[in-house]
């Protein structure tokens, strides 16, 4: 096969491609040894041990710093993982309420905050665009009409990816459980497989359609579950609303900016190997033509899609509640039956997510209003005392990013670090809006770094197309283009906006 042409069978490849297969997925219920599970335990129990050694500092209660302590073991749990996430911050929440550190009331709190349905619901929506095949077609199209050459094909994938980002707030259900198994297939297509052919497409194409889906992640307040956790710490220790629509706002330019130029430094510095790809756009062609016209279920859920996105962006006008609006989805499509009730209880990524969601949310929000938060803030700004806040910024800024060489997910590197950095940042004197802006698109970017920096990196880099090495070098690459998007076309974008 030349480098213009791939196997005209090679549709059904994509046709039988609806799920990563488990094996390249990694699947997060690890086997661990006993050696493995002590010594991680014992990493939680050595951070929680040493905070409550420590004195208690003046003017902070007892229960407090045994928040503090409960939090910080749960954050650490979360990271080195002797439990999935979920079931370390269940631990966390009824570690709370059996030591008497908050009431049972108060450790329960979480789960009747609205944000915690949000999430649930934006999962429920992701289910249905997956189960009518809605998210297939609107990746078919996109190859279908630039996937003429390999370039074109990564543009088609993040295309798709960032659309679907605007209301699916799980990277790894769109980027991996949508997008992932046709960009693989369309590699094998040109027989680029995991081994000695990997360069000819695959490689490219993996890394490519990851480090802009991190990008679509910092552009949408749903493009990924954490983001609306860090638009609460935005409004608690900032004073800075992000709704969806300024989110969205904030992120549309430098974002886009990015979503063109990161595609084309790959291209550039790891190019594949095949530059023509002719036959995707045919594949694509036949795919679409075997679905047929649009399904009533597409249908339905392509409506609600768009209704809620366009009540999501205008809620300064309406003035409806995010979370009543998605919670209107959902019932819509229940009672159009695109969604059964099994399909809502079912769906385990959703209520995993709601568990530690909702108990890291209480957990923040307590640890908030101890005082604890302000009195790092205020030692840690003696560090940056006497300077300009413009350095202060960049330097904090700079710490915050690559400080995610240390995390296997962007909610535990924004839940541990965004609001004492925000806070400090804020007390250097920077503008909060500024402050708020960049940490959070800086939460989601950073995730570029390593092959386990958010939820799809295992699942692409399990296809084995792309080495540690290789994915970590053009990672830090990557992390130098958007930082400098940001700092320069986003700030100054922000300041056109007016908001600092």
């Amino acid at each position: 096969m030349t480098a213009s042409s791939a196997p005209q069978a090679s549709a059904s490849r994509i046709a039988a491609a609806a799920a990563p297969p488990a094996a390249e997925a990694h699947a997060t219920a690890e086997t661990l040894t006993r050696r493995e599970l002590l010594v991680r335990w014992g990493t939680v129990a050595a951070v929680v041990s040493s905070i409550l050694l420590i004195t208690v500092p003046e003017g902070i209660s007892a229960k407090s710093w045994r928040l503090l302590a409960i939090f910080l073991g749960t954050i650490v749990g979360s990271i080195v993982r002797p439990v999935p996430a979920g079931a370390m911050v269940f631990l966390g929440v009824a570690a709370l309420a059996v030591t008497g550190t908050l009431t049972p009331a108060q450790a329960l709190g979480g789960y009747a905050d609205p944000i915690v349905w949000l999430v649930l619901c934006a999962f429920f929506i992701a289910r249905a665009i997956v189960k009518t095949g809605l998210g297939r077609r609107i990746a078919f199209l996109f190859i279908r009409a630039i996937g003429h050459r390999s370039i074109g094909l990564a543009y088609a994938l993040v295309g798709s990816d960032t659309v679907l980002a605007s209301v699916i707030p799980s990277n790894g259900a769109r980027a991996g459980g949508i997008v992932f198994p046709i960009a693989k297939s369309l590699a094998e297509a040109y027989d680029s497989t995991a081994g000695p052919t990997r360069r000819r497409l695959g490689a490219f194409l993996m890394l490519t359609v990851y480090q802009c889906d991190v990008v679509a992640c910092a552009i949408f307040l749903t493009g990924q579950a954490s983001n609306v956790l860090i638009a609460k710490f935005a409004r608690d220790f900032g004073g800075v609303e992000l709704s969806y629509g300024r989110w969205l706002v904030a992120g549309v330019v430098p974002g886009l900016v990015a979503l063109v130029l990161v595609p084309l430094v790959l291209y550039r510095l790891y190019p594949p190997e095949v530059r023509h790809t002719p036959a995707a756009s045919s594949l694509a062609a036949s795919e679409l033509a075997q679905m047929g016209t649009i399904k009533r279920d597409e249908l339905i859920t392509l409506l609600v899609f768009v209704l809620i996105t366009l009540l999501w962006m205008t809620t300064g006008w309406h003035h409806l509640n995010y979370t009543v609006v998605a919670l209107v989805g959902i019932c819509a499509l229940v009672l159009t039956a695109v969604l059964s009730w099994d399909d809502v209880t079912s769906e385990r990524g959703a209520w995993d997510v709601f568990i530690w969601y909702g108990g890291l949310v209480q957990m923040a929000s307590a640890l908030g209003e101890t005082g604890i938060t302000k009195r790092f803030a205020e030692t840690a700004a003696g560090f940056t005392g006497g300077w300009v806040w413009s350095a202060a910024l960049a330097v904090l800024l700079a710490i915050y990013f690559y400080a995610h060489y240390g995390f296997a997910s962007i909610t535990a590197h924004a839940t541990a670090m965004y609001t004492p950095f925000l806070v400090v940042t804020i007390a250097a004197g920077a503008p909060p809006a500024l402050a708020v802006l960049s940490l959070a698109s800086f939460s989601n970017l950073s995730a570029s770094l390593t092959h386990f920096g958010t939820t799809p990196g295992p699942i692409y880099f399990g296809a084995r197309y792309v080495t540690q090495r290789e994915w970590w070098t053009y990672g830090f690459i990557v992390s130098l283009v958007t930082i400098a998007i940001w700092s320069t076309i986003g700030f100054v974008w922000w300041k056109t906006l007016g908001w600092w």
